[in-house]
């Protein structure tokens, strides 16, 4: 098995022991895996509910949250610009020297055809976990549960990332979201988003509405825009020559 680290493989092995063993799981994952109301959906909520609660802590959570959205959003521009320079690393499910076994309800040709190093998803749910865990210690834990078990494991049952791949995005994500321990460099990114919100209310609200909405279905909107905007610029140029 050269090329395959023991450490993956024998995650990969052991999760593939129940493949096909039972179809209502292999359905049940499935649905766990592809339902972003499970995803990002619970994360939103959970951000939403620490914005609109009032209390003496309001403004230091708010700014905390702020912090949050920007975090997320940096580490996913960090993670793709990781999976662009580094070598390509095919997805279990395509690798031949794991023979990898397709779940029940499993389909493959959905995969973007992407790196699978580091893990999008580890990387955005870890980092907004992390999050969490500076503005209360008992969300955070529930959050970092969350992205491993509900998020995470899932993945590698599908055979879309290496146990590897969830590691190095879950440490690039936290990496990314323990920056708000820097007070300055916190202020500075939430002092604009702050004196927004006290200006201009409505449109502020609207903004971070948006954010939190692309962060929910992991920017796969923008993802289809610039997939879109890329082919048809391909097709004009062709036509030119």
């Amino acid at each position: 098995m050269h090329g395959i680290n023991p450490f993956d493989l024998s995650i990969i092995r052991f999760v593939q022991t129940f493949s096909q063993d039972d179809p209502v799981l292999d359905a049940l994952v499935a649905e766990i895996a592809r339902n972003s109301l499970l995803h990002g959906g619970v994360i939103m909520a959970t951000f939403w509910w620490l914005w609109a609660r009032s209390d003496d802590r309001q403004q230091e959570r708010r700014e905390s949250l702020v912090f949050a959205l920007f975090a997320s959003i940096l580490a996913i521009f960090l993670a793709r610009a990781l999976a662009l320079s580094l070598p390509f690393r095919a997805r279990p499910m395509n690798n031949p020297l794991i023979a990898f076994q397709f779940p029940y309800s499993a389909d493959p040709t959905t995969m973007i055809g992407w790196s699978s190093f580091p893990s999008d998803h580890a990387v955005l749910f870890f980092c907004f976990a992390a999050c969490l865990w500076t503005i209360s210690k008992r969300l955070g834990l529930l959050a970092f549960c969350h992205a491993l078990f509900v998020v995470c494991l899932p993945l590698i049952y599908f055979g879309n990332h290496y146990p590897t791949d969830i590691v190095a995005g879950a440490l690039l994500g936290m990496g990314v979201a323990f920056l708000s321990k820097i007070v300055p460099l916190r202020r500075i990114v939430t002092r604009p988003a702050l004196r927004w919100l006290d200006t201009h209310p409505a449109s502020a609200n609207a903004f971070l509405f948006l954010c939190s909405f692309e962060i929910a279905e992991l920017f796969d909107s923008l993802r289809h825009i610039a997939l879109s905007s890329y082919h048809s610029a391909e097709i004009a140029l062709q036509t030119l020559r």
